[in-house]
């Protein structure tokens, strides 16, 4: 009977251990394999220690998952951290009282946490004008160029550098007999974003809209006006062909119709899982010679962890305490590459390097190498801008007006650009 009683007390106490350990809830965009990867990360941050219990929770697509986590802060009942994709930085920003900065947050728990441990091509795109890292990076990606190595060789081409050489290589491969030389996704991301940036110039004014909320929209300069039309010219020849607005184009690279294809550095795995009959290969982005001899670090793409407030001051150090398990070595390198996602630190690159990845898994360095190998100016630390994700859709729209043939580039992007400042005086109105 004694026995039984102290087995009981036992099982009581363990239960209340277990019952003592603080809930962190994590609300996360990322779906399927990903969404299985965050899981497991949690997992392992829970088994490390007992005083703090993560709890991922999956809230839909990245639009959803922030609208969601603004909604549940106004009625009080806010996760702890939210995964925001990086169009989302300036509202989380424009959110006062709402957000926790990772800076502040690690140094009022008393974590160890250095800033120049991560990618500054990655963190400038989530600082302060003073250089303070305001949400913690987790998945962080860029455009790379995938070819296909059996087409770039029949038709007598090397992967392109420039934009001049995409134009030849194009018609190399038509030549050849393939239906086209590029496709592309995410175009605005791409196309005029990135594009900005590897060309060291403006997307916006205000340092792409870092340096304040008057901010007004730029790409539509002599260059890119050059650069759209000069795609629209390429789609009548067959050289370029539009497949979508995000990755609805992979098919096009897959399949082998176009033998190169611009996206995401994260599209690797998809890459490698579907071109199915050719050996790919991934090379930097093309830049115009003639614009510019050594371009500029493109700039990412994905999504950070940002800490809400209105949470008891105890939970905050369970935050910081997943933080800082997130940025170490070994489950950055382990995430970078289980899903193409950049390393955030380079103590992860430099481990990934160490186990061999990248020699097994050619191409898969590129990105982090065009990220960088030249230090960010403010045309290439990255966007901030209010209502960018409704600015993206402007963007589309009027880009497909050029590719079907309705509108010069010229005309469309003015367009756009009209279009968007409209919505980034909307923004600083209400936030100004």
């Amino acid at each position: 009977m004694l026995r039984k009683t102290l087995g009981t007390l036992a099982l009581s106490v363990m239960a209340a251990q277990v019952q003592a350990a603080t809930e962190i809830q994590w609300w996360h965009a990322m779906g399927g394999e990903l969404g299985e990867k965050v899981n497991e990360i949690a997992d392992k941050f829970n088994a490390s220690q007992d005083d703090y219990q993560v709890v991922p929770v999956f809230k839909g697509n990245y639009t959803e998952t922030m609208t969601a986590a603004i909604s549940a802060f106004r009625a009080k009942e806010q996760p702890h951290i939210v995964q925001v994709f990086e169009v989302g930085t300036a509202t989380m920003m424009a959110a006062e009282g709402a957000v926790y900065p990772v800076y502040q947050l690690m140094e009022d728990t008393g974590q160890a946490f250095d800033p120049s441990d991560y990618l500054s091509t990655v963190t400038g795109y989530y600082t302060s004008n003073d250089g303070k890292m305001l949400s913690m990076p987790f998945n962080s990606s860029t455009p790379v160029l995938y070819y296909n190595k059996d087409a770039l060789a029949k038709a007598g081409v090397e992967p392109p550098k420039t934009w001049e050489e995409m134009g030849e290589a194009g018609r190399k491969l038509l030549d050849a007999g393939y239906e086209c030389g590029f496709t592309t996704g995410w175009q605005s991301w791409v196309q005029l974003e990135n594009f900005s940036a590897r060309h060291n110039v403006p997307f916006a004014t205000e340092n792409n809209g870092f340096a304040g909320l008057d901010t007004e929209l730029a790409f539509n300069s002599p260059l890119h006006v050059k650069h759209v039309q000069q795609l629209a010219d390429w789609q009548k020849e067959g050289i370029f062909s539009y497949g979508g607005r995000r990755s609805d184009s992979a098919p096009k690279f897959y399949s082998g119709e176009c033998a190169m294809y611009m996206n995401s550095s994260a599209s690797y795995a998809g890459v490698k899982n579907n071109a199915k009959g050719f050996e790919f290969g991934v090379a930097q982005l093309p830049n115009w010679g003639e614009a510019i001899q050594q371009p500029q670090n493109s700039i990412i793409g994905g999504a950070t962890l940002w800490t809400l407030q209105g949470h008891d001051k105890d939970d905050y150090k369970g935050v910081a305490r997943f933080y800082s398990f997130l940025s170490s070595p070994e489950i950055q390198a382990d995430w970078h590459q289980f899903t193409g996602y950049l390393p955030i630190t380079h103590a992860a690159a430099d481990l990934t390097r160490k186990q061999g990845f990248y020699n097994q898994n050619p191409g898969t360095d590129v990105a982090i190498t065009q990220m960088t190998s030249v230090e960010p100016t403010a045309n290439s630390k990255g966007l901030r801008l209010g209502n960018f994700v409704q600015i993206r859709d402007i963007i589309n729209e009027e880009l497909e007006n050029v590719w079907s043939g309705k509108d010069s580039a010229e005309a469309a992007l003015n367009r756009a650009v009209e279009r968007g400042n409209k919505l980034l005086r909307k923004f600083e109105r209400q936030n100004g």
